[in-house]
């Protein structure tokens, strides 16, 4: 059987598995099943094998299905072969992909606040205070993993180069670049790789 992720084009986390699909070799091996939804509408999302109702969700043959994008990559990566998550330094890559995602946490909380809320109730402060999680986490990579981002390409590079992407692509507006110009180059040169030109978001 081939693999099934259910998977939106605008996810950020559904990116991340389809990029490291791509860097594995086995794209081939993945069936995608569109997913469209958020929290006010569970029922547009695979609940039969995520009760969370929530992407990416991996359908396999081989028993229950697979989610949350760190667990789904994890096990793709150790399927495939990969070397993503290479053990010599496995938990400096599992830190710089959870910071990764805590900014598409963070970003994504920011959407859904202007489409899921009504107007008269949205909370500017409180999505001010989502930006101020993701610049701080952004910082907080400028300052402390530009060398590993230069590094060879594992599940943190990727992570980040998704989360960067999210932000250009839903949050295009808010400057993440200005200050931090070692980040915006190492951003400009991965996106460039044929993975992440595979994988551009789309709304």
């Amino acid at each position: 059987m081939v693999l099934q992720l259910h998977d939106n084009p605008a996810s950020p986390y559904c990116r991340k598995v389809k990029v490291l699909t791509h860097e594995a070799g086995r794209v081939d091996d993945i069936e995608i099943v569109y997913a469209v939804g958020h929290p006010l509408a569970p029922e547009k999302m695979p609940v039969t094998h995520n009760p969370l109702g929530k992407i990416p969700a991996l359908v396999r043959a081989d028993g229950p299905a697979i989610y949350d994008s760190r667990v789904i990559c994890r096990y793709l990566d150790d399927r495939f072969g990969a070397g993503l998550y290479p053990a010599r330094r496995v938990w400096e890559v599992l830190t710089l992909e959870a910071t990764a995602d805590g900014i598409m946490d963070a970003a994504i909380l920011m959407v859904y606040e202007n489409r899921c809320r009504p107007e008269e109730i949205r909370y500017g402060a409180w999505v001010e205070a989502q930006w101020a999680k993701i610049t701080r986490a952004l910082d907080a990579i400028s300052a402390r993993w530009m060398s590993h981002l230069a590094g060879p390409v594992d599940m943190g590079q990727i992570a980040v180069g998704c989360a960067l992407g999210y932000l250009d692509f839903r949050h295009g507006g808010r400057d993440w670049r200005s200050g931090r110009e070692a980040l915006a180059e190492w951003f400009e040169t991965f996106a460039k790789r044929a993975s992440m030109v595979a994988t551009v978001p789309t709304a």
